[in-house]
C-alpha cells in the first residue's frame, strides 16, 4: 500500500480512523469483486481519497456501506465497508495508473523485468489492468482516456527536459490526470457546481505527488543513475518546497469554495495529513518561505556526478536508502506483509517496492485529546477533530 497521504493512527481519532478504513478496505474489496484477488495489490492510500471525496459530497446514502467478512488486515474482524460508485472509481484509477507504472519499468528494465519471460508476463499484466481500469471507468461516466493520455505525454515531457525547464512543465501531466478524477466525484455525487474547485484540488495534489515522489527518491536516483525531475532540471530544494507549500494552500482554498454534506475527513486528510507529508518528504517543519529555511548545500554547490548519471546530485543530503525492489518482488514483499497482518498491526514495516519506512495503520493505537489536538494547526474547522470537542484551539 503505497501513497503520499498516510494518516498517523494517533491523530485519526476512533471515528475518523474508522471511516477512512471504511474506504481503505472499499476499495481494496472493489478491485477484488470486479477485477480478480490480483488486483488487490494496487490498493493504495491516495486513491482512496476518490472514494472519500465522493461520500463527502453526497453524504450517507443507503448501501454506501456494507459489513464485510473477516480480513487479516483487521485482525480477521468484520468492518463496515465503503462501497459504490465513489469505490468503483477509485479502483478504476488505480489499476489504469498500476497499469502505467509496470509499463514505465518495463521501458526501464528494472531489475526482473529486463528478463524477457519476466517482462512477457509484465506486459500481459498491464495490458490487462489497463483494459480493466477503462472498463470500470466506463462503468461510472469517467474516461480514463485523460490518464493514459498524461502518461503517455509523461514520457514525452522527462525526455526533452533539461537544465532549467521549468519544474512545472514536467509535473503537467500528471496534475492533469488527477484533477480530472477529482472532478468527477462531483459528478457522481450530483453536485456539478464542485467540479471546478475539486479539479484545481486534484491539480495541486499531482503536483504535490510528483513534487514528493522526485524529493523522496533522489539520492536513490542519482546513485542508480535513474531520471529525477529535481536533478535533471536543476531544481534546488528550496525552489521545490516553495512549490510544495504553494500547492498546499491552493488545496485549502479549493476545497473552500467545494460543498460537502460532511467534509471531515477530507480537510484532515487533504488539508492536515498532506501538510505533514510535505515535512515528512523534506526532513522538517520549516515553511519554504521563510529565509531561515535551508534545505542542502549553500546555493552555487553541486556534488560531482554520480557514476551513470549525466545531472549528478547537487542536493547531498542523508546516506542513501536501500534500492527499490522491482515490480515483481514488490509484489511477492506486498503478499508477505498482507498475510503477516504488519501493514495493519505492526508499529513500522518497510514499503514493499520502495523499501521506505511506513507506519501500520494499528500500530501504537493509544490516542489522547492532548495528542490529537496537533492536528488542528491552521484552527478554521476543528469539528474535524472529533475527541477535540472539550478544546478551545
Amino acid at each position: 500500500m503505497f501513497g503520499i497521504v498516510r494518516p498517523c493512527s494517533h491523530r485519526l481519532g476512533e471515528g475518523m480512523r474508522a471511516q477512512w478504513m471504511a474506504h481503505l478496505c472499499g476499495l481494496c474489496l472493489a478491485l477484488r469483486r470486479d477485477h480478480g484477488q490480483f488486483a488487490r495489490v494496487v490498493t493504495n492510500y491516495d486513491g482512496l481519497l476518490i472514494s472519500v471525496l465522493t461520500e463527502a459530497q453526497a453524504g450517507s446514502v443507503e448501501g454506501s456501506r456494507r459489513t464485510a467478512g473477516p480480513c487479516a488486515l483487521r485482525g480477521m474482524r468484520t468492518a463496515s465497508v465503503a462501497q459504490g460508485e465513489g469505490a468503483r472509481l477509485a479502483a478504476a484509477v488505480s489499476l489504469v495508473l498500476a497499469s502505467a507504472k509496470v509499463r514505465d519499468h518495463l521501458a526501464d528494465r528494472d531489475g526482473l523485468l529486463a528478463r524477457r519471460p519476466v517482462a512477457l508476463a509484465a506486459r500481459r499484466v498491464a495490458a490487462s489492468w489497463g483494459r480493466a481500469g477503462a472498463h470500470s471507468g466506463a462503468a461510472v461516466g469517467f474516461d480514463t482516456g485523460v490518464l493514459v493520455d498524461a502518461v503517455d505525454r509523461q514520457t514525452g515531457i522527462e525526455a526533452l527536459a533539461g537544465y532549467g525547464t521549468p519544474l512545472l512543465t514536467v509535473t503537467e501531466p500528471t496534475e492533469t490526470a488527477t484533477a480530472a478524477a477529482f472532478a468527477h466525484t462531483a459528478v457522481l455525487a450530483g453536485r456539478p457546481g464542485n467540479a471546478e474547485p475539486l479539479a484545481e484540488a486534484g491539480r495541486l495534489f499531482g503536483r504535490l505527488a510528483h513534487l514528493l515522489d522526485a524529493v523522496e527518491d533522489r539520492e536513490a536516483d542519482a546513485r542508480s543513475g535513474a531520471w529525477n525531475p529535481l536533478a535533471a532540471t536543476g531544481t534546488p530544494l528550496t525552489e521545490a518546497r516553495r512549490l510544495a507549500d504553494d500547492a498546499l494552500h491552493g488545496i485549502r482554498l479549493a476545497l473552500r469554495e467545494a460543498e460537502f454534506t460532511d467534509g471531515g475527513l477530507v480537510h484532515l486528510l487533504l488539508v492536515h495529513e498532506l501538510g505533514r507529508s510535505v515535512d515528512r518528504a523534506f526532513g522538517g517543519h520549516s515553511c519554504g518561505h521563510a529565509p531561515e529555511a535551508s534545505f542542502g548545500p549553500p546555493p552555487g554547490h553541486r556534488a560531482p556526478p554520480a557514476p551513470g548519471n549525466p545531472y549528478g546530485n547537487p542536493f547531498g543530503g542523508e546516506p542513501p536508502r536501500p534500492d527499490k525492489r522491482g515490480f515483481w518482488a514488490g509484489c511477492a514483499a506486498a503478499l508477505g506483509l498482507c498475510c503477516t497482518c504488519q501493514v495493519c498491526c505492526a508499529d513500522e514495516y518497510e514499503g514493499p517496492w520502495s523499501r521506505k519506512k511506513r507506519e501500520g495503520c494499528c500500530g501504537n493505537w493509544d490516542c489522547s485529546c492532548c495528542e490529537a489536538c496537533q492536528c488542528c494547526e491552521c484552527c478554521e474547522c476543528c469539528e474535524c477533530c472529533e475527541c477535540c470537542s472539550g478544546c478551545d484551539c
